[in-house]
């Protein structure tokens, strides 16, 4: 009997070198350099979001500049990955752009 491949994805907040703030869906967040599914960038957060760490907690809010998804990128220069909660998840997909 065959088990299935259970996904190892999961939603992140992805900040880089060049002060790139990316969310999507990585499976791999070794090393700098990750690929993201669904890739949204940060160009503004409000100050409601209270920073990089409220992206993740919370999500973006409609204050917020959040572009729309390709189906993949390739993020480099990466200096951490932070997981998202559920709700963050929610608010990054709606994709406010204000």
């Amino acid at each position: 009997m065959s088990k299935a491949k259970q996904s190892t994805e999961r939603a992140v907040v992805v900040c880089t070198d060049r002060r790139g703030v990316f969310f999507g869906y990585a499976e791999d967040t070794e090393g700098d350099a990750i690929v993201l599914r669904k890739p949204r960038m940060a160009v503004y957060w409000s100050e409601d979001v209270k920073g990089v760490m409220g992206l993740a907690a919370t999500g973006p809010t409609k204050g917020c500049k959040i572009t729309l998804a390709p189906p993949r990128i390739e993020v480099r220069g990466v200096t951490a990955v932070i997981d998202c909660s559920p709700a963050a998840v929610d608010a990054w997909e709606a994709g406010h752009w204000s």
